[in-house]
């Protein structure tokens, strides 16, 4: 469809990414139990100094923010996303300094979406009109079931009723809200999944963000499905499920535009948007990563950190250093020609050759194996749209772990 795409001039690439706006991460790693599904960077502890970790956040910000800037202009800033762990167990008056300062630190973008994640018990729910004066305006609560067994197995700690409660407290609170479910549970019907997800989806504002069950190494749910406390539906019954899950959202007017995400039009995700689009992003508090585009002696680089989980050791890092990152390399152009296919491909809008040489300096085939896309083509897994971007239609958007590794160089 496309010839290979030559490198891109260095200085117009470097330009054009510098110009583009950035994300902003910040990372809240305590919670008040850890789910037994769960394998982010969240822990338990008996007392948090939130004001000390607030602090510290401030710092490896103004110390991050320093690097990001592209000469004397500042960086535009599209959105800031408070996750975790839980976040909404933040002090308000935390979320409101980080805001207050990245917006100092950035220009923040006129629509500028800040996020922050919280779960429905009736203490974070207590605290979300104070989140919204602190300036958040879009909330993603961790539902995760509405019923009583399904929220018992996933080590949930609020109750059914308590998320239907959080959930219209938020809605009359915020501009925009999100929660999460999560399906393909063991011993799920088709007929349960679809009735939930429909009173889920009358529920919900303008997005839901809607998982598949796995069983994640160094779980509690991978030793207990390794002994065979529970079985997880078959590869074809998980495929039924999803297909179900996108007939049962598009009926309320919510397209999947990610594989696991669904929205009205424009209400997207953006902070998330950027990530699947490979922008830059900053990562703030222990374990978050980030992606961050420098000069470098090609043009430009695009540098991968990560920070140390350990949220002592976090602390203890930034409070001697002004930040706390244990890795920092520059990533090759093939490798970020491969995150953005990555990425990209998770997409409904799928990913345009173009955007892969902006952001790795490459042709379209240095990073994708040509006769192998052909093949993928063929299975009705991979296509070519109009305007030319490439596209993982549904049943390969269902396999992409299998299509990825084959389709990359």
């Amino acid at each position: 469809m496309t010839e290979a795409l030559t490198l891109a001039p260095a200085a117009a690439i470097s330009d054009a990414t510098a110009a583009e706006p950035l994300a902003l991460y910040i990372h809240w790693p305590f919670c008040a139990a850890k789910c037994p599904y769960c394998d982010f960077n969240s822990h338990v502890r008996p007392e948090v100094d939130a004001g000390r970790h607030g602090r510290a956040l401030l710092a490896e910000l103004e110390h991050e923010a320093a690097r990001a800037q592209g000469g004397s202009t500042r960086r535009r800033l599209a959105s800031i996303f408070f996750g975790g762990g839980t976040p909404s167990l933040m002090p308000p008056d935390a979320v409101a300094a980080l805001i207050a300062r990245a917006t100092a630190l950035f220009q923040p973008e006129d629509d500028l979406e800040i996020t922050l994640e919280a779960n429905p018990t009736s203490v974070e729910a207590g605290k979300l009109r104070a989140f919204r004066e602190a300036g958040v305006n879009r909330l993603s609560l961790g539902v995760q079931a509405l019923d009583a067994a399904s929220l018992g197995f996933l080590g949930r700690n609020h109750s059914a009723g308590e998320a239907v409660a959080a959930l219209e407290h938020a809605r009359a609170t915020f501009p925009r809200l999100s929660f999460d479910l999560i399906y393909a549970r063991p011993g799920q019907s088709m007929a349960e999944w679809r009735a939930e997800l429909r009173r889920a989806l009358s529920l919900a504002a303008d997005h839901l963000s809607l998982y598949q069950l796995t069983v994640e190494p160094g779980t509690r749910f991978a030793t207990e499905h390794a002994r065979g406390a529970f079985r997880l539906p078959e590869d074809d019954e998980a495929a039924a499920l999803y297909a179900a899950t996108v007939e049962e959202a598009a009926r309320f007017g919510l397209e999947p535009y990610e594989v696991s995400n669904y929205a009205k039009p424009g209400a997207e995700s953006r902070h998330n948007l950027a990530y699947w689009r490979y922008a830059d992003y900053l990562g703030i508090g222990a374990g978050a990563h980030q992606r961050l585009t420098r000069a470098g002696p090609e043009g430009f680089d695009v540098l991968a950190a990560r920070r140390h989980r350990a949220p002592e050791i976090w602390l203890e890092r930034v409070e001697r250093d002004g930040h706390a990152r244990v890795e920092e390399e520059a990533l090759t152009p093939v490798e970020r020609g491969r995150e953005a296919m990555l990425m990209g491909l998770r997409l409904a809008e799928g990913v345009a050759p173009a955007r892969i040489a902006a952001r790795s300096g490459l042709g379209f085939d240095a990073v994708v194996d040509r006769a192998m896309l052909d093949a993928l083509m063929e299975e009705d897994y991979l296509r070519w749209l109009p305007d030319g971007r490439l596209q993982a239609t549904i049943e390969g958007r269902l396999r992409l772990d299998a299509i990825l590794p084959v389709l990359l160089r």
